[in-house]
């Protein structure tokens, strides 16, 4: 173990905070086992309980006309594409009855930037699912809620209140990809920029939303932005406390408009090496994020389990459905029983949760 990862251990002992320039030294170490050992010992001393977490969910898109065309995504269409569509309220209600069938009990719903969808859709469209269900909605993420505020020329704060009146739960973190004006204007130069993102969260937080938040890496980005990223999450965090888990997952560049370039960067996909670096890293950086969530849909199972042991104490969710991952390439399914595997295999009991981390009762059921 090097001299860095030694003086990590050492601030982690001592309660002390890494600084910028130790989180630019941590991404660019070859010290795998240095690092997942020094993630998983501040994982353990967050999380010294011996169970590890999961949650029964489903990913619902209620639109795929977007207007953003990020160069990185492989779900959109544009409007009055043969593969466009806008989701019937009885299909939605189909796929949440299904979700509760199987012990699902949130949804993440998402959708793209449609043009035509005002507030009153999403307002009716969050009250028909709580006036029929009883679950958790995760919805919106800043890219959405910015949509919305431009739209229907209205501030981000009150959309934030009239959605939330209507039943919406908490936010998801997605949308971020990296928190630089730099990698934005390559990425989505239609989407919200550093700030509105940061500034949804912020909003959001105040007004009682909690929310996740996501960094999407291994395209365009230098390791040095990655800390930027990790740094502008950690400055929001010190200011709000509203989020509850940090997700990490690696760029799918199949059927997207930046595979080419991401071809000659990277060989087209980011190996399990970077990304469990970049999680122990995530882990000791975000010193007062509670919870890191390992993703299996990007990296596979058996990276996602040893990813509990470089700093990640959730496994994610079921995801009973997920379109926009698949749409680029990428199709891992894991089913419940699999997952509470993966986690007692480590040694570990599997423990159901829901989206504020509280433990379920019957959690294995």
């Amino acid at each position: 173990m090097n001299s860095t990862i030694n003086s990590v251990i050492d601030r982690i002992c001592s309660h002390k905070r890494l600084s910028f320039e130790d989180g630019v030294n941590l991404i660019g170490s070859h010290d795998l086992i240095g690092l997942g050992t020094a993630a998983d010992r501040l994982c353990r001393k967050l999380h010294p309980e011996q169970y590890r977490t999961y949650i029964v969910d489903r990913n619902i898109n209620y639109t795929n006309v977007c207007t953003s065309k990020c160069t990185f995504c492989a779900f959109y269409r544009d409007k009055g594409n043969k593969d466009s569509y806008v989701l019937a309220k009885e299909e939605l209600f189909r796929k949440i009855e299904e979700t509760i069938s199987l012990g699902g009990t949130q949804i993440l719903m998402q959708g793209g930037l449609h043009p035509d969808l005002k507030i009153d859709f999403y307002v009716d469209l969050l009250r028909s699912i709580k006036e029929r269900f009883n679950i958790h909605i995760h919805s919106f993420s800043p890219p959405e809620i910015i949509h919305f505020s431009i739209l229907n020329d209205l501030p981000i704060k009150e959309v934030l209140s009239l959605l939330k009146d209507a039943g919406l739960d908490t936010i998801p973190g997605g949308g971020a990809e990296i928190l630089t004006d730099r990698c934005r204007g390559i990425l989505s130069p239609h989407k919200c920029s550093v700030n509105e993102w940061l500034q949804v969260m912020r909003e959001a937080h105040l007004s009682g939303i909690k929310s996740t938040a996501t960094m999407m890496f291994g395209h365009i980005e230098t390791l040095e932005e990655r800390i930027v990223h990790l740094d502008k999450i950690r400055q929001l965090q010190d200011e709000t406390g509203g989020f509850t888990a940090f997700i990490p997952w690696t760029f799918q560049p199949k059927n997207t408009a930046l595979s080419v370039s991401a071809e000659k960067r990277t060989g087209f996909k980011i190996g399990g090496f970077d990304y469990l670096r970049t999680l122990a890293v995530s882990r000791l950086f975000l010193d007062n994020i509670p919870n890191i969530q390992a993703s299996w849909v990007t990296q596979g199972s058996k990276i996602a389990q040893l990813a509990l042991k470089f700093g990640a104490n959730d496994l994610g969710s079921t995801m009973i459905e997920e379109n926009v991952v698949r749409a680029a390439g990428v199709d891992y399914r894991l089913k419940k029983e699999e997952m509470i595997s993966l986690i007692e295999d480590l040694g570990f009991e599997a423990m159901k949760r829901d989206c504020y981390y509280n433990i379920l009762k019957g959690s294995q059921v």
